[in-house]
């Protein structure tokens, strides 16, 4: 049975706001024990530790190509490269709506699909690696698109801060550079989105 939108609205508002701690007087039992749900939220936990896995994986491998290690040394050449961070702040507020953090990892994996066509240009000889991290991003936002469905919640459309078209890299060393800081960001918003399916699966 689907769990009605308000009962998964307030209950991801009360516990999706730092540190994670859930409020006295949450509706819990309704959704936990919504089987499908609970269901939901396992198989997919799983599936992101997977993708957050193989985003890793390339990190090495940029690591060990190119010698792009530590994020902190780049800072100053990310400036020029307009490489922004996919916002996920829905999932994060204390005004939080399901429909709206949902949708932003939706949206936020639709992005990272097509941004890693540049790591793809830079790893030819990781491509399969690389083409495998494109379809489960795009399968993992496929799943979230159904749940909501199965929820009656409404896919909510934001304006478009996110990346645009993949930015045009002056030399090889920014192509580089690029990939570098398109797989930190992934990594950071995966870790988010893991955490909020996680919490809730401990309920």
């Amino acid at each position: 049975a689907a769990v009605p939108a308000g009962v998964l609205a307030l209950l991801l508002g009360t516990l999706l706001w730092a540190p994670w701690q859930a409020l006295h007087g949450a509706p819990l039992v309704e959704l936990s024990g919504d089987q499908d749900f609970q269901l939901f939220l396992h198989k997919n936990l799983e599936f992101t530790r997977k993708i957050k896995g193989d985003v890793a994986a390339l990190q090495r491998v940029v690591c060990d190509i190119f010698q792009l290690c530590k994020e902190e040394e780049l800072l100053l050449v990310r400036q020029d490269l307009g490489i922004v961070q996919v916002p996920l702040e829905q999932c994060h507020s204390r005004t939080f709506q399901a429909e709206a953090c949902f949708s932003q990892i939706h949206d936020g994996l639709r992005a990272y699909h097509g941004s890693l066509a540049a790591v793809l240009e830079l790893l030819p000889g990781h491509a399969s690696l690389v083409e495998t991290l494109q379809l489960d991003a795009a399968n993992l936002s496929s799943n979230i698109q159904q749940q909501m469905e199965d929820l009656g919640l409404a896919t909510v459309t934001y304006p478009t801060e996110g990346p645009g078209p993949l930015p045009t890299f002056s030399s090889s060393f920014h192509h580089q550079v690029g990939g570098f800081f398109i797989l930190a960001n992934f990594q950071r918003f995966l870790e988010t989105a893991y955490r909020a399916l996680r919490h809730l699966a401990r309920l």
